[in-house]
């Protein structure tokens, strides 16, 4: 919602909006972009009498304990019947597929990754001269803001002219109280990456199939000139895939899956099988295979087993690889060519709050280094986690510091992951304010290795006990963690 706001203001409106306790790095570019922001939801709000109201899905019907509304200012709109709309309604109607300047639309989805993914690839087409507009989850280190317009309409690297470039974070969760439908099925992209499918989001989907259903209503939105760039890793996006697909699709992976669709695609007869749907159009040309090869840091970009680029780059991880391999494949369908943007991700900064140091503190033997992450679901913490053990070594010391504040680890879903996801992390420790399960019992597998604190101070107090010169304090959350990071480094020094 921020970066909706940042691209209305962009566009000559006056924006103002209101929210709870909205933290950095979107409290500061809101402010830096001079747009009001009025804290909480109170119905006095109306005295604005702006054109639209624009909903986010945070709001809803329900009620507090004694039977008033939880968000006032919703129910004074539904009174009034002022206009209002979806944040992904607008961003459809106004931006993305206005009549007089409709964009090319390149979505990035998936579990994990997409923030980080749509940044790599809005900085490959910056770099390639395209000047895109995008919406990010997050803050690009590379641009500094989380949303643009880009250009109204741009000629392509061939030198033809297109559709100008919009890069766009897709996310499966649903649109508004009054819009159950996910968000991405609003924004009808041309090129769109299916990056890695899990289930998440236990609030709102009953399990898996549920998710890959709404994944499958994305995938119908494309259109034959499209690409899907397809995680041919992930048994749910094939899953999805046979479901039905209408537009090309390029697969990428390890080398042993690429080498392996490659083989089971070779005739026509197999190609057909990936489909049980009816009215599925497969093409053969259009499905291509791509892996990676060789170590995150230097690795090669691999098409029908030849090379044709190395990403030379410092971002750590397996699963970065593959993001960047994701977006590699998309902006080469708007014609950037391989080595052009692999040559770009050389100089990619990655995102804050994506393995962002937030300082160091001196001590002898060694300063110790705090990490902020935005990582939240097991596998991302596992994954954040792996990233990092490949950076600093197998003998360096890891304390996983984290709070399972997603509406699904809230649940409890997925609290028997914990233990797999922090096997890299030498201490763990918990912050477990707020939860209804307890994470001791959850944790107890990691015996000694694993540590629980109930309020931010505690946690605080158990890591600066813990920790030792040389270590590095990795902090992970999807919000602030009441400036858990701050604080440690003040306690550390």
């Amino acid at each position: 919602m921020g970066g909706l706001a940042a691209l209305a203001r962009e566009a000559g409106h006056k924006v103002t909006g209101c929210d709870a306790g909205v933290y950095p790095p979107m409290s500061d570019q809101l402010r830096d972009l001079g747009i009001d922001l009025v804290e909480g939801f109170a119905a006095d709000q109306m005295q604005f009498q702006p054109d639209m109201y624009v909903v986010g899905n945070v709001v809803s019907r329900a009620r507090l304990a004694d039977g008033s509304p939880k968000f006032p200012l919703m129910e004074a709109i539904l009174e009034s019947g002022a206009p209002y709309t979806s944040g992904p309604q607008w961003l459809c109607d106004h931006v993305l597929h206005h009549p007089s300047n409709p964009r090319h639309v390149m979505a990035v989805a998936g579990t994990h990754g997409k923030t980080t993914t749509t940044a790599m690839l809005t900085w490959i087409l910056e770099s390639a001269g395209l000047q895109p507009g995008f919406l990010v989850g997050g803050v690009p280190l590379n641009f500094g803001i989380s949303a643009r317009l880009g250009l109204a309409s741009a000629k392509g690297v061939n030198g033809q002219m297109h559709r100008s470039p919009f890069v766009i974070e897709a996310d499966e969760y649903d649109t508004a109280f009054f819009d159950k439908r996910s968000k991405f099925v609003h924004y009808r992209p041309r090129t769109a990456i299916l990056n890695n499918l899990e289930f998440d989001h236990a609030d709102i989907f009953d399990n898996l199939a549920a998710i890959e259903r709404q994944f499958h209503h994305l995938v119908r939105t494309v259109p034959a000139s499209g690409r899907l760039v397809v995680n041919a890793d992930e048994e749910s996006l094939q899953r999805v895939l046979n479901m039905g697909h209408w537009s090309g699709v390029s697969q990428f992976g390890a080398t042993q899956t690429a080498t392996k669709l490659a083989q089971q695609t070779s005739n026509p007869t197999s190609i057909h099988a990936q489909s049980n749907a009816s009215n599925t159009t497969n093409n053969t040309d259009a499905h291509t295979f791509w892996s990676i090869q060789g170590p995150p840091n230097d690795f090669a970009v691999i098409h029908h087993g030849k090379e044709l680029a190395r990403v030379r780059w410092e971002i750590t991880g397996v699963h970065n690889q593959l993001n960047a391999l994701a977006a590699i494949i998309a902006a080469e369908h708007v014609g950037v060519s391989i080595p052009q943007a692999a040559e770009a991700l050389a100089s990619f900064q990655n995102v804050r709050r994506r393995m962002e140091v937030r300082g160091t503190v001196a001590r002898a033997g060694g300063a110790i280094t705090v990490y902020d992450d935005f990582a939240h679901h097991p596998t991302a913490i596992r994954t954040t986690l792996d990233g990092l053990r490949r950076k600093v070594g197998a003998n360096a010391r890891i304390l996983a510091v984290f709070e399972p504040r997603s509406n699904t680890m809230k649940l409890g879903t997925m609290k028997s992951q914990l233990p797999w996801s922090l096997e890299e992390a030498n201490l763990a420790i918990c912050h477990s304010g707020g939860l209804d399960w307890d994470a001791r019992e959850a944790l107890t597998e990691m015996g000694a290795r694993a540590q629980v604190g109930q309020t931010v101070d505690e946690v605080i107090a158990q890591v600066v006990a813990a920790a030792q010169a040389g270590d590095h304090v990795l902090c992970m959350s999807n919000g602030g963690f009441g400036g858990i990071h701050a604080k440690l480094l003040k306690a550390l020094g």
